[in-house]
C-alpha cells in the first residue's frame, strides 16, 4: 500500500516545474535571420564566423540555415527556389507547410540590417541552454558519482565545462583562411611598431633578451631551465615583475579590457611560498639583501626603503598560488579562473618537475612529464597566455668540463624539448669557479683571483631553441644579494666573449 504520509520537500515542486519547463529559445528570431538570408545572402556573412546548426533550438531551422550557408558558401544564390530540392521531401517541413514556408520565411523578411542581432540572439540562447545541460549533468553526477569519482574530481570538471562555455567561439577549432591569419599577424606587427622598444610579444624587462625574444608571444610555452643556485627562479620572478609593474589597459564600450603593455600575472611557486617570494621583489626593488631582510638586520633608511617598495609592489598585478604537489589539471582550473575573474596574460610555472599528471599512478615519470609538458602547452594556446616553465636539469651537467647546459640535459622526457617553443638556460660561471679556489698563496690562487674577477657578477641566458627566431646566448648582470638579474654594463662586456 501507498505510503500517503511521506515527508513534503520544496525540492519536489521543483522538480515538477522543472520537467515542464521549456529552454530558452526564441523561434521569431529564428524565423527572421533565416528570411533575411533567404532575401539577401550577404545577411549569412554577419553570422557565419559565430552561429553554428548547432545554435538553432528548431532543428528544422538549423536544416535550412546549413542548407543555405552550403549553396552561398560554394557561390551559389540561396533562396525559396534554390532550397525547394533540398526540402520537398522533408516531413517535419510538409506539417507546416511544406517549401511554401520558405516563401513566407522570405516574405516575412523586412530588413536585412538586423540580421546580426538576430544571430547573436540565437547564439546567446543557445548558450544558456548548454548552460542548462552542464548544470543538470553535474546534478546527475553528483548524486550517481562511483567512489573514485571524488567531489574535488568532479569540481575540476565542471570548472573546465564552464570555462570552456565562457570562452565558446575563441578557441574552437578547424580550419581559418589564410586570409585571416595575415590580418592576425598584420595586427601583431602593428601593436609591435606602437610598442615601446618594438616588441611583439610581453617585455621581460631585459632589453638584449628581449631582443632575441620580440618579447614573450602569446600561446607559447617558454622553458627556462638550469642547475641548483643558477638563479632560475630569480630570472622568473624578475620577469613576472615586470610584466606586471608595465601593465596598461585598455577599456572598451563592451566592456572589454585589452592589455596595451604588460601583462597581468599568475605565479604558481610550487617550491617557495609567497611570503619567500615577496622578499625577493622587496630585495630586488628597495636594494636590500634579502638575507639582511629576513634576518631584520636592517638600517633605518633601509626600512624606509623597503616600505616604498612594498607600497609600490602592493598595486602591481602579480597573483602567487604557493600550493605544493599540484595536478596539471589543477593548475589548469586555478588559472582559468584566474583569467575569468581577474585577466591573465602571463602565467609562470616553478616548477615543471613539481608537477604531478592526472593519469594512472602505475604511469612512469617520463609519460607523466609528458603529460604535464603536453598539458602546459595545450593550456598556453586555450588562455592565449605565454607560460614560463621552470626546469631542473640532469646531474650529467657537472660531469663535463664545459658546464654550459645543452638540450639533451633537460630531465626525464623529451618532450620539453619538443612541446617548448622556446627553450633558455640560465647559466653562471662565477657559480663554478668560486668553488674551485685554491690554497692561498699560491700563483694558482692568483690565476684564480684574476678568473673570479672577469666573472663576478655576470650571468648568460643561452636561448637553446626558439621557433619564431634565432638561438644564441644573452650577457646579462646578475646581484645575488638582491637576487636581480639586468641588463650587462659595457664596461663587463670586454673578455666576456
Amino acid at each position: 500500500m501507498e505510503n500517503t504520509n511521506a515527508a513534503y520537500s520544496p525540492a519536489d515542486d521543483s522538480d515538477v516545474r522543472d520537467a515542464y519547463r521549456v529552454q530558452p529559445h526564441n523561434i521569431d528570431a529564428e524565423q527572421a535571420l533565416l528570411g533575411a538570408i533567404l532575401v539577401n545572402n550577404e545577411s549569412y556573412d554577419r553570422v557565419a564566423s559565430f552561429l553554428e546548426v548547432s545554435h538553432f533550438f528548431d532543428a528544422l531551422h538549423g536544416r535550412i540555415y546549413e542548407a543555405a550557408a552550403k549553396l552561398i558558401t560554394q557561390g551559389h544564390l540561396a533562396s525559396p527556389v534554390t532550397l525547394k530540392n533540398y526540402f520537398e521531401r522533408d516531413e517535419a517541413l510538409a506539417e507546416i507547410g511544406g517549401p511554401q514556408y520558405l516563401a513566407r520565411l522570405a516574405g516575412a523578411a523586412t530588413t536585412i540590417i538586423n540580421a546580426e542581432e538576430y544571430g547573436r540572439t540565437i547564439y546567446d540562447l543557445a548558450i544558456r541552454r548548454e548552460l542548462i545541460q552542464v548544470s543538470i549533468d553535474m546534478h546527475t553526477r553528483a548524486y550517481d558519482a562511483p567512489v573514485d569519482d571524488t567531489p574535488a574530481l568532479q569540481i575540476l570538471d565542471a570548472e573546465q565545462s564552464l570555462y570552456q562555455l565562457a570562452e565558446r567561439g575563441k578557441y574552437e577549432g578547424g580550419f581559418q583562411s589564410f586570409h585571416e591569419s595575415l590580418n592576425v599577424a598584420i595586427e601583431m606587427a602593428a601593436e609591435a611598431f606602437k610598442r615601446d622598444g618594438g616588441l611583439s610579444g610581453i617585455s621581460t624587462g631585459l632589453r638584449d633578451l628581449d631582443n632575441r625574444l620580440g618579447g614573450l608571444q602569446r600561446s607559447d610555452l617558454l622553458i627556462l631551465a638550469g642547475r641548483p643556485s643558477m638563479g632560475k627562479t630569480a630570472l622568473a620572478t624578475n620577469i613576472a615583475f615586470h610584466a606586471a609593474k608595465a601593465y596598461k589597459a585598455e577599456h572598451h564600450a563592451d566592456g572589454t579590457v585589452t592589455a596595451t603593455d604588460g601583462a597581468i600575472v599568475g605565479f604558481f611557486s610550487l617550491e617557495m611560498s609567497s611570503e619567500q617570494l615577496a622578499t625577493r621583489l622587496l630585495a630586488e626593488q628597495s636594494g636590500v639583501p634579502s638575507e639582511r631582510i629576513r634576518r631584520g638586520n636592517i638600517h633605518e633608511d633601509e626600512f624606509h626603503q623597503l616600505v616604498d617598495a612594498a607600497q609600490q609592489l602592493q598595486s602591481i598585478p602579480l597573483y602567487i598560488d604557493d600550493t605544493g604537489g599540484l595536478t596539471i589539471a589543477t593548475l589548469a582550473a586555478r588559472a582559468r579562473r584566474l583569467k575569468r575573474q581577474r585577466g591573465l596574460g602571463l602565467l609562470v610555472v616553478d616548477y615543471l618537475q613539481l608537477l604531478t599528471g592526472s593519469g594512472k599512478a602505475g604511469d612512469n615519470r617520463v609519460q607523466e612529464v609528458t603529460q604535464i609538458t603536453t598539458g602546459l602547452k595545450a593550456l598556453a594556446k586555450e588562455l592565449d597566455v605565454p607560460i614560463l616553465a621552470l626546469s631542473q636539469l640532469s646531474r650529467q651537467v657537472e660531469s663535463r668540463d664545459d658546464k654550459r647546459p645543452q638540450l639533451s640535459d633537460l630531465r626525464e622526457s623529451g618532450s620539453i624539448e619538443q612541446d617548448a617553443d622556446v627553450v633558455m638556460f640560465v647559466f653562471r660561471e662565477e657559480y663554478y669557479t668560486s668553488r674551485r679556489e685554491p690554497t692561498e698563496g699560491t700563483p694558482e690562487h692568483l690565476q684564480w683571483q684574476e678568473e673570479m674577477g672577469r666573472v663576478h657578477g655576470l650571468a648568460e641566458c643561452i636561448i637553446g631553441k626558439q621557433r619564431h627566431g634565432p638561438t644564441g646566448t644573452v650577457k646579462l648582470q646578475f646581484q645575488a644579494d638582491v637576487t636581480r638579474f639586468s641588463d650587462l654594463d659595457q664596461v663587463h662586456t670586454e673578455g666576456f666573449e
